[in-house]
Order: structure tokens, then C-alpha cells, then sequence
């Protein structure tokens, strides 16, 4: 007796709950909503996709692959990157395939923080990067984006630098404001990181979903940047396959081996079959080079019904992100609105409020229109009542 009292035990993670978006999807099951909070797609992939992961399967392919990633899609990464921003990687020694982009991001933080290290993030931001960094037992350092437009102070951010800092985490295009940052404010970044020894993890993993004629500006455009950043993307945004969490980091040799150190045992590797046929279908550059013209059309439609409402329509510059000011329609704070619009008017958005460590409430909410048109109709109807 008494042999079977579990020990205590003390969380490295005192501060997480359950998170927002399970919260809201559970209350959009459960009151039959459109669910535009989570942020992936509703819709299928190529069909040529699951043919060639399916190719893959079917002529063996499903053993361990190489630690870093197949050498076919390490040199088509590579090959992208450089037809696209005209950095060059070694795919040998420079990229490396993931466990999606999330696994991609600790996996960053792990290399390089140490306890005590300081790390910037810029807020509002993606519910990962917090966690990860206090996993390493580095400090987290919060510089808010500008309320309102969302962009990238540099007065800012360069208070914030100090001896400590290690590492500064950035964004773009970006989760949840739907900002993307102009090569200028790349530049200036590249400036002020120049004179010294901190780090860039760049979180590109809606690269593709770029508006209006514009251009990502990918941190490896910028040799200053490139030369000190991991730059992380996602094949499963990029194909509609969020559920196959399969992404990669490109970064100098220096930086990658470090990075492979501790990703040969956080994950060892990555789904065989499903990486050879990423890199049958990488031949066809098609898939990603309409993507921009394929989410604006959805936007575009997104935001015209959104004018019925009295939603002030913020920009959407990039991702697959929409969102709106609620001020004019509800004195409820960001949560509260959001479980509200759930359950009686029937989509479900997130409050920008959960990207924000003391949760900031500026009376703006979330939206994700990668869905099926008849998903995006079903909802502007419903919001058409507001």
C-alpha cells in the first residue's frame, strides 16, 4: 500500500493551458459553427500529390531516410530558394527537412539558447515561440508590433537588445495580423542586427501567400540576415497539408550543424514516403507560384462580404489571415465576442488577444479563409446578421 502515489511533479510550463484554439474549435463542434478559427484549409490537395507519396509507398520507400532529409527534396529546397530570393544553400550541409514547422522552430531555439539567454519576440505572435524559448530556459523578451498597423518598431526593438540577447524571433507574412514586411524594414533589421552576435529565426511559413503584386521578402534576400538566420518554412501550408507536418530550415553550415545536433533527437527524421514524393512534386514549380493568386481570390471575396457587417476590415497583406475590428459591433472584450459570435451567430473566430502574453485586448479578432468558397459563403451569411 502506498506504492502507487505518483510523485509531484513541478511544469516547466506553468502558464499553459488549454489553448484558444482548442477551446474554440470544441464550442464550433459542439454549436454546429463554421469554424474560421484554426488556420488550415478545408479543401483538398493535388490530387498528383497523394499519387506520388502513394508512388513512394508502393515502391518501398518506408524506411528510415538520412537524418537531415532525402538529398532529392534537400536540392530542390535549395534550387527554390535561389531561383526565388538568389541565396545559395548547400543542401548537403545548409537544409534540412523537419517534423513540420512548429518542430522546426524548437528545434532552432534548442541550438542555440542558453539558460539565461535573452530572446525578442514580437508580439502579437504565433503560441509556439514563448514556450519553446522558456523550454530552453532562456528569458523571453516581448516587443508589442504597433497596435493598429502591426508593423515592426525598430525604436523598439533596439531598447530591447542587450548583452543577453541571443536570438530574435520574426515573422513575415504574419500569424495572426496578416502584415507582411517590406524589403526596408528587412534592411533595417539587417542594420541593426549587424554589430552583433544575435541570431534571426525567421518563421516564413506563409512565403507563398503574398498580395497585390508584392514580393516576400525572405530573410535570404538579405546577405546580413541570411548570414545569421534559420529560415523556416512549411510544405504543409504551401499544399493543403497541414496534417502531414512536414517542413524545413535553411541556414548557414555553421548554424545547421548546430540545428541537426538536436534535431537528430528531438525527431531523428521525417516521414520517408512522404518526403519523396514532396520532391517528385517540387519539379512543378506551378503549385507554389499561383498560390498568391490563389489566396487573394479567396480574400477577395472574404472581405467583400465582410463590408455587409459592421466589421472595420483591417489589411490582409499576406497568409491566409484575415482580421477585423469589432469596435462597432459588440462592447465584449476579444474572448468573450469570439464565444459569442460561436454560439449565437455561428462562426468561430480568435481573439488577437492569445497571441499576446498579457493578453491585450485592442477589439480585434481573427479569421481564416482558407476554406471552400461554399465555406466562406455559409459564413458571410451568418456574419452578414451583424
Amino acid at each position: 500500500m502506498g506504492s502507487e502515489r505518483t510523485p509531484p511533479l513541478q511544469t516547466k510550463l506553468p502558464a499553459v493551458g488549454t489553448t484558444i484554439f482548442t477551446v474554440m474549435s470544441a464550442l464550433a463542434a459542439e454549436k454546429g459553427a463554421v469554424n474560421l478559427g484554426q488556420g488550415f484549409p478545408d479543401f483538398d490537395c493535388d490530387p498528383k500529390l497523394v499519387q506520388a507519396v502513394t508512388d513512394a509507398m508502393s515502391h518501398g520507400l518506408n524506411q528510415y531516410p538520412p537524418m537531415a532529409g532525402i538529398p532529392q527534396l534537400r536540392a530542390a529546397v535549395a534550387a527554390k530558394i535561389e531561383t526565388m530570393y538568389g541565396h545559395t544553400y548547400d543542401p548537403g550541409d545548409e537544409v534540412t527537412i523537419t517534423a513540420g514547422a512548429t518542430q522546426a522552430i524548437i528545434t532552432a531555439v534548442l541550438a542555440i539558447v542558453r539558460p539565461g539567454d535573452e530572446v525578442i519576440v514580437l508580439e502579437p505572435c504565433y503560441d509556439s515561440y514563448v514556450p519553446n524559448i522558456e523550454l530552453a530556459g532562456g528569458t523571453v523578451v516581448r516587443v508589442p508590433l504597433t497596435p493598429g498597423t502591426f508593423r515592426p518598431d525598430f525604436a523598439k526593438i533596439s531598447a530591447a537588445i542587450t548583452p543577453r540577447t541571443r536570438a530574435i524571433l520574426v515573422n513575415s507574412p504574419h500569424n495572426p495580423s496578416a502584415t507582411v514586411w517590406t524589403a526596408a524594414e528587412m534592411r533595417q533589421l539587417e542594420e541593426l542586427l549587424a554589430p552583433t552576435d544575435i541570431f534571426l529565426i525567421s518563421d516564413e511559413v506563409y512565403e507563398h501567400m503574398v498580395f497585390d503584386g508584392e514580393q516576400h521578402q525572405s530573410a535570404a534576400r538579405f546577405p546580413g540576415l541570411a548570414a545569421r538566420a534559420f529560415i523556416v518554412s512549411s510544405f504543409g501550408k504551401t499544399y493543403h497539408v497541414t496534417g502531414w507536418k512536414v517542413g524545413y530550415v535553411a541556414a548557414p553550415r555553421a548554424l545547421t550543424t548546430e540545428f541537426r545536433k538536436v534535431h537528430q533527437f528531438n525527431v531523428f527524421t521525417v516521414n520517408t514516403p512522404v518526403q519523396h514524393g514532396l520532391a517528385s512534386y517540387m519539379a512543378d514549380p506551378q503549385p507554389y507560384l499561383q498560390l498568391p493568386a490563389f489566396y487573394q481570390r479567396k480574400r477577395d471575396v472574404f472581405r467583400e462580404g465582410l463590408k455587409k457587417t459592421r466589421f472595420r476590415i483591417l489589411p490582409s497583406e499576406g497568409s491566409y489571415f484575415q482580421c477585423v475590428d469589432i469596435s462597432k459591433v459588440s462592447d465584449l472584450k476579444e474572448e468573450d465576442f469570439c464565444k459569442w459570435l460561436t454560439s449565437e451567430i455561428g462562426v468561430a473566430a480568435i481573439p488577437l488577444s492569445a497571441f499576446y502574453g498579457n493578453g491585450f485586448d485592442q477589439r480585434v479578432v481573427r479569421f481564416c479563409f482558407a476554406k471552400k468558397e461554399e465555406t466562406l459563403n455559409t459564413a458571410l451569411g451568418r456574419l452578414a446578421k451583424l
